[in-house]
């Protein structure tokens, strides 16, 4: 079974096309028989991929450090549920059970966690996916920056290529499919 670490808001967001992403990946994790892993919560977009995936019948793995528990409103149901001392730790458990990294529209922590596992990347340290579901272009702006980066000298031309970017989640989920 291959795990698919999502990265995503805790927020709804302001596009209900967010939120349908979300929903459809969860429903397309569980059809396709992979493992949601994700950040445990049961808010915003975080919440919405679980439970469809929950709905779907498909294996979730949650993990939550415990300072966000109350915030986030750690999701007890899931297959598996993991609470953690911090966020870095939160991370570090979340990419070790992954096959594959997914990112949804989020905020600055789906930022960092983002900035994370690319730079693990960069530094040869996993040749994991990357994949952007640039719901709505939500994601152009960042992918504006890569490229500022790379072409003002800051990081080689192949960071590019390390991420991969999907305008629906039916091409993102033939993206998964084929690792």
């Amino acid at each position: 079974m291959l795990s698919i670490c999502v990265f995503c808001g805790s927020r709804a967001g302001n596009r209900p096309e967010y939120g349908t992403d979300a929903d459809d990946l969860g429903r397309a994790l569980a059809a396709a028989g992979m493992r949601l892993v994700y950040g445990a919560g049961d808010v915003g977009l975080m919440g919405r991929v679980a439970r469809a995936a929950q709905q779907a019948g498909g294996n979730t793995f949650g993990v939550i450090p415990v300072h966000l528990f109350k915030k986030e409103v750690g999701k007890r149901d899931l297959s598996t549920f993991v609470v953690t001392e911090n966020m870095h730790e939160r991370k570090k458990v979340m990419y070790m059970n992954s096959d594959a990294i997914v990112m949804l529209p989020g905020g600055a922590g789906s930022l960092d966690e983002f900035f994370e596992v690319l730079t693990w990347r960069q530094l040869g340290l996993h040749n994991k996916p990357i994949l952007l579901m640039n719901t709505q272009g939500y994601w152009d702006p960042l992918l504006a920056l890569m490229d500022h980066y790379i072409n003002e000298g800051f990081a080689e031309a192949d960071m590019r290529g390390f991420v991969q970017e999907f305008a629906t989640v039916p091409e993102l989920m033939t993206a998964l499919k084929a690792t």
